[in-house]
């Protein structure tokens, strides 16, 4: 056994949970020094041998890995008092990139006891944990020297009991070994990232331990790891490397395919069907091993057999591998080795691999084309080692391949031809197989140029190009600094030559044809070529404003508070008041009665009532005074509500809750309360008399399937409060008159946290997604009541749109133009139509009649007839072509909402005797023709449509306008789709604190005659050759409000890119998606609303989930952005599952760095508008920021002014505060910034520890003691990171120089159960921060 199997067979580490392999890997690995010193107990036997054996441990997972580190045996010897000792001072060294704090160490205790007259056996009598890295994956202090390690008794095997809990002091099964412990010292240890490519992850090594590649230590200690020093390294080159496979490079091949493909019909338990594994690429890993690791990346190089090399010869070929040409695997490059190590343990690895793949039958060989867009499948066949003879020059090397069950280098499972082989001739070398190459180490002749390469090979490169279309190789092969590198069939889209045409073996192309190429152009090498790359980007869960169930049933006593606060009653049509009923099931409603239903008038009325705090959340930020609503109901016009004030009743609660409501009162414009009764009540007239036809239908549809989203706004400082949704079904009458609700919304903010500082939390959201960089917080809840009455109104003549998809040809009916004829509604049910004056119906004619008669013409009606005539033949023709147009029009109305596609058929009939190519001219991009068949299929299951589809229907012109062929009057259906993403300029429109200038009015808004501008008209001309139309289709639509599912609102600096990953929500929780759905997770599509935002999704792989990644450019601040983004699981886009929506708020950013407790100074330089204005400075978090003024201060016109603020965050890491600017007379926004802190912790000089009783209780009273460290007298001031559990006696005192002072502490009780870190914060008068204490207060 050579050097090298030694050390390789002793050095095995068991690989990690395959769990922490999925994860992303750490960038860089921790080193670490441990250094185990003694062993002190009671329990120590004297004169008995103790040993020290050394684990590392996923306590996450239960899994032991790496290899176990065994100490010598060493006796345990008498120490006072009354205990024993065994001194052992080993240092052992390790480094790992499993930086988590469940990754430990375990050390084991093992006693050597006598075994009756047979010798002795090993008794394991108690093991200790090591802990290596902290919560948030930080290592452990460094600066910690000597640590005394409780002990277990047990064996170690106890971690592995489904009972076992982390951390180990929660463990009720673990008793701790009383009076005993082990010394120890754990250090990280830099020196030894130097060697880290000798040293392999997660093996632990002694320090008198050698491992090749390493000098000895030098100097009085023996430890080689403590100051590593490398051997030096020699350069050596392998060329002319061929592999030999016998008994034949075919027979081989040939009995392996036959073996995969047999085991791939086995694993599919399947007949054989038609298809075939194929050779895709043979390749060869090269690297230098050195026992326990490879010491760089192998090279990977590309083997080609030696008849495509040479066609039809071997020359080129030495004469030992003269013979059987043509069955050799030759490289057609040179490796360069620069890492070799004149050490009996470094070796050369081989490697040779197959890149197999499946394809049809073509006589093992890849279809072209096949492999491009197939997964490749990997299979190790032989390996080999070689070591270098030291001071051996040129050389030529022979080796032999081993296969089969032994365990190689490249930790891969090989290749064994089995021993039934198909010939005798094979059962002789069923193993065999030899690598061959020539060795230098002479770097001198090897240095040729590329100029040489080229002028030496120019002849036969210049030959025209053969069917195989492989380029001749060189008689030298040309230089090549680090050989290959890469596997050259990632090298999809190599440059190619002139004079060459695309390779035509599955779209493989191989990097040597390329060296070789005199014809490549020029500066192609030049070019970089880019690696696979993921962004670093945490994403973020998809944690939006979702609508749940807010009906509320109120008790009598409720009922009978809500009618004393005087809030107006809700009255039906015949003026009597509606009571409030009882919540309902969603989604139980029947829309026939609906549509039967003979009140179709409704009169929607939002009633908001009051606003009152969370009784379990804590609000951080200040609780408003006075608040305003921003909301958008169907089509109507966004609605921003006046000012309302909180006003806490006389009489206590209004809704009956726990915690009291405030009602929402008006204010004036002066500032006063106003003098109606309390409650703000908003109503929308929905006529069908004022909707367009068929509109009632998706009135109901809105109802019954969309929320009311609602964001509440500080009325005085314009911060976002919180947002709400309601859903909107309630409001359906189910036949009833009138029918009224009351509900109670959770208003909660979404705060994300700043980018790359997320912190691994716990909690899990639905029960299946961790919200990394996401925090809910519950603001309050809003109480409003909806109401909707039921009017009767008359009978109109527009129709309900048809259920069918397909619009028929026109007949030839003629349709008078719209606004010729006025019509009246006769007394008597008839229809009265009465004729109107040309000059009211044409500005064109009108104009003329206006002009002045010339000279000659005696009376004014001569001339008006002679103009009337003259205007008649001029647009004789025009009229014409007009009335013939009409007769071959056909109209399709289309109710559009956002990013759902619209399908219909449009019946074309050739009216020709004759056969015609119809060319189809749509002059919209949203309405387009359906092409493809599959689409086309997609849309007729889902529309249910019963006509026929065809293949190959359509023919694209080279301007891409589709083509249809028609025989004489044939008629055929031409399948249409109208699709748009964005959204309509009334959607968009964001609602928020900048557009606070004019006030909502409370007046019942109606339909009327808004929205009647959005409405499009599309021309569809089907013509013939010459331009001729033989029918027109005009599509009208009529844009609908779409779905609203979740809400996202966003603040991010001004004038910059808003990058976000969102993770989509598991695919069992989107709502809208079918049942049983093959394949598992779908594909997800998503398309945003703006063109101008990239918005895409991102699948990881199968089984993971999905991102969507959004890029966003803001405006200037204080600029609101929104717009949409839609998702779908259908690759032909036919509806989506969800809508989102997203706001986007451009603030100025201010970056704040600053400490824990401590007050940081800063200014801000405030620039004044055109006007004077009185200003007021607003902060989102006043209990951490303040500003100085505090109160409203005069900005002058085109003035410059500092407004200077205060940071004293009370919790170390990152967060945002929002600050305001607000002119407190017109209550508009001037200004906004956006502060991100960057807040460290300070050091903590003391800490302690007390335990209190929870669940309420009185409290508990507590001193500590400071002493003045300076020789004067100083003045100090008190803060807690804690207000609501900890209050002082005084929140400042004076002590004399070197005296000391008690500190009187009040600890409030808490509810809950645990342990809270609470700091006391010492400051001096400038509010810097002298000393830190830290409180641990456990809650039992």
């Amino acid at each position: 056994m050579g050097e090298w199997e030694r050390v390789f067979r002793q050095h095995q580490p068991l690989p990690p949970h395959p769990q922490r392999g999925r994860a992303r890997p750490s960038p860089r690995s921790a080193a670490f020094r441990c250094v185990l010193k003694y062993l002190h107990g009671a329990a120590l036997a004297q004169g008995a041998e103790y040993q020290l054996r050394l684990s590392l441990f996923d306590a996450t997972y239960h899994h032991f890995f790496g290899r176990t580190w065994r100490s010598g045996w060493q006796a345990a010897h008498a120490a006072p008092p009354r205990s024993s000792r065994a001194t052992f001072s080993e240092t052992v060294y390790f480094h790992t990139s499993l930086n988590h704090p469940g990754i430990v160490a375990v050390v084991e205790v093992v006693v050597k006891a006598k075994k009756g007259d047979e010798g002795s056996q090993h008794l394991s009598c108690g093991f200790g944990i090591i802990p290596l890295f902290r919560g948030g994956s930080e290592a452990t202090d460094p600066a910690t020297e000597d640590r005394a390690l409780k002990l277990y008794h047990g064996t170690p095997q106890a971690l592995l009991h489904p009972h076992f809990q982390d951390p180990a002091e929660k463990n009720k099964y673990l008793m701790v070994m009383e009076k005993s412990h082990l010394q120890y010292a754990l250090k990280h240890h830099q020196p030894l990232e130097t060697i880290f490519h000798l040293l392999p992850e997660n093996l632990l090594v002694s320090g008198l331990q050698t491992v090749p590649g390493l000098l000895p230590a030098c100097g009085d200690t023996s430890d080689c790891f403590q100051k590593p020093r490398l051997m030096k390294a020699v350069t050596c080159y392998l060329e002319q490397l061929s592999v030999r496979l016998y008994p034949s490079l075919e027979e081989f091949e040939e009995e392996l395919l036959d073996f995969l493909n047999s085991d791939r019909l086995l694993q599919a338990n399947a007949v054989p069907d038609g298809d075939e594994v194929a050779i895709r690429e043979r390749r060869l890993h090269v690297g230098v091993h050195n026992g326990l690791r490879f010491v760089r990346v192998p090279q990977v190089a590309v083997l080609v057999p030696e008849t495509e090399v040479v066609p039809g010869g071997c020359r080129g070929v030495s004469g030992s591998r003269a013979r059987d040409a043509g069955q050799a695997l030759v490289l057609r490059s040179r490796i360069h080795l620069n890492e070799m190590v004149p050490h009996p343990a470094f070796r050369v690895c081989f490697q040779l691999e197959y890149v197999l793949c499946s394809a049809g039958r073509a006589g093992g060989k890849a279809v072209p084309g096949s492999a491009r867009g197939e997964a490749a499948d990997m299979r190790s066949v032989r390996w080999a080692v070689w070591s270098p003879d030291p001071g051996t020059g040129d050389t030529e090397v022979v080796l032999p391949l081993r296969g089969g069950a032994r365990r190689g280098p490249c930790q891969a499972l090989v290749y064994r031809t089995p021993a039934s082989s198909r010939s005798s001739r094979q059962g002789k070398h069923v193993e065999s197989g030899t690598v061959q190459f020539h060795v230098s180490t002479d770097s001198e002749e090897h240095l040729v140029t590329a100029a040489e390469i080229l002028c030496k090979d120019r002849d036969e490169s210049e030959q025209p190009p053969t069917p195989s279309l492989r380029v001749p190789a060189p008689r030298r092969v040309s230089a090549s600094p680090r050989g290959p590198g890469l596997s050259v069939s990632q090298l999809m889209a190599s440059p190619r030559g002139k004079d060459q045409t695309p390779l035509q073996d599955g779209g493989i192309t191989h990097l040597e044809a390329d060296l070789g190429s005199p014809d490549t152009e020029p500066g192609a090498s030049d070019q970089l070529r880019a690696l696979p790359f993921a962004p670093l980007q945490v994403p973020m869960a998809a944690v939006g404003l979702q609508a749940g169930s807010s009906c509320v049933s109120l008790s009598r006593a409720s009922l009978a508070r809500l009618h004393a606060a005087g809030f107006p009653d809700i009255l039906d049509r015949n003026q009597e008041p509606v009571e409030i009923s009882e919540p309902v099931e969603l989604g139980s409603f029947n829309p026939r009665l609906e549509e039967a239903d003979p009140l179709q008038g409704n009169e929607i009325i939002l009633q908001f009532l009051a606003f009152g705090r969370d009784a379990q959340g804590s609000v951080e930020g200040p609780w408003p005074r006075t608040i305003f609503l921003t909301f958008q109901f169907y089509r109507f016009p966004p609605v921003t509500t006046p000012r309302l004030q909180l006003v806490i009743p006389e009489g206590g609660s209004v809704t009956g809750l726990a915690v009291p409501a405030q009602l929402l009162v008006r204010v004036n414009e002066d500032g006063t309360l106003g003098t109606r009764p309390p409650g703000l009540q908003l109503k929308y007239m929905v006529d069908p008399a004022f909707l367009r036809p068929g509109e009632q239908r998706w009135f109901l549809r809105y109802l019954a399937e969309h929320s009311l989203q609602i964001d509440v706004w500080d009325g005085d400082s314009l911060l976002h409060v919180g947002s709400a949704a309601v859903k909107l079904e309630p409001l359906l009458r189910q036949g009833q008159a009138a029918v009224r609700t009351y509900h109670e919304l959770e208003v909660a903010t979404t705060e994300y946290e700043p980018e790359g500082l997320v912190l691994g939390r716990e909690a899990l959201w639905h029960g299946a997604l961790r919200p990394l960089g996401v925090r809910v917080a519950l603001r309050g809840r809003l109480h409003l009541c909806l109401a909707n009455v039921g009017h009767p109104c008359k009978e109109i003549s527009g129709q309900l749109p048809s259920h069918s998809r397909s619009v028929p040809a026109p007949d030839s009916t003629v349709t008078i133009p719209a606004g010729s004829w006025r019509s009246l509604n006769a007394g008597g049910g008839g229809r009265t139509v009465r004729a109107r004056r040309l000059v009211d119906v044409d500005s064109e004619l009108e104009a003329a009649l206006r002009s002045r008669r010339p000279e000659g013409w005696p009376k004014q009606r001569a001339w008006d007839l002679q103009v009337i005539n003259s205007y008649r033949d001029h647009i004789k023709g025009e009229s014409i072509y007009q009335m013939l147009s009409q007769a071959i029009t056909a109209t399709r109305t289309v109710h559009a909402v956002l990013g759902t596609a619209e399908f219909f058929e449009f019946a074309l009939k050739n009216p020709y005797s004759i056969q015609h190519t119809v060319t189809i001219e749509v002059d919209h991009p949203e309405l387009s023709v359906i092409l493809d068949p599959r689409e086309w299929r997609h849309f007729k299951e889902l529309t249910k449509s019963v006509t026929p589809v065809e293949e190959e229907m359509f023919h694209l012109r080279d301007d891409l306008k589709p083509q249809v062929y028609l025989r004489p009057s044939e008629t055929v259906h031409i399948p249409f789709k109208y699709q748009t993403f964005s959204a309509d300029p009334a959607v968009t429109a964001a609602q928020g604190p900048s557009g606070l200038g004019t006030s909502a009015k409370t007046d019942t808004p109606s339909l009327g005659k808004s929205g009647t501008g959005r409405t499009k008209l599309i021309q569809v001309s089907f013509q013939v050759s010459g331009g001729k139309p033989i029918a027109l289709l005009r599509v009208k639509v009529e844009p609908q409000p779409h779905v609203v599912d979740q809400t996202f609102r966003f603040y991010h600096p001004e004038l910059t890119f808003l990058k976000k990953t969102i993770r989509l929500p598991p695919w069992h929780t989107l709502p809208g998606t079918p049942v049983g759905v093959p394949g598992g997770q779908p594909e997800m599509f998503v398309r945003c609303s703006d063109p101008d935002i990239i918005c895409e999704t991102k699948a990881l792989g199968p089984g993971e989930p999905q991102d969507i990644f959004l890029k966003v450019a803001g405006g200037p601040s204080p600029q609101i952005k929104k717009f949409f983004v839609a998702i779908y699981t259908d690759a032909w886009l036919a509806a989506p599952v969800q809508i989102w929506q997203f706001y986007l708020h451009s603030l100025q950013r201010l970056d704040v760095t600053c400490t824990a407790g401590q007050l940081t100074r800063l200014s801000l330089l405030l620039r004044g508008t055109a006007a004077p204005r009185r200003v007021r400075a607003f902060t989102s978090h006043p209990q951490e920021l303040e500003v100085d003024p505090k109160g409203a201060f005069l900005l002058p016109a085109n003035g410059i002014q500092d407004l200077y603020i205060g940071v004293r965050p009370r919790r170390a890491g990152s967060k945002f505060i929002y600050l305001n600017l607000v002119d407190v007379e017109y209550h508009q926004l001037v200004s906004s910034w956006l502060l991100c802190l960057s807040c460290r912790q300070p050091l903590i000089s003391k800490a302690f520890e007390i335990s209190l009783p929870a669940g309420g209780g009185r409290g508990c009273n507590k001193r500590i003691t400071y002493t003045n460290p300076y020789p004067s007298p100083r003045l100090y001031f008190l803060c807690t990171n804690r207000p609501d559990l900890l209050q002082f006696k005084e929140d400042s005192f004076e002590v004399a120089g070197g005296e000391v002072y008690t500190i009187g502490l009040r600890f409030a009780p808490s509810q809950a159960v645990g342990e809270e870190e609470i700091l006391i914060h010492i400051n001096d008068h400038e509010d810097k921060n002298e000393e830190t204490f830290c409180v641990k207060v456990l809650y039992q």
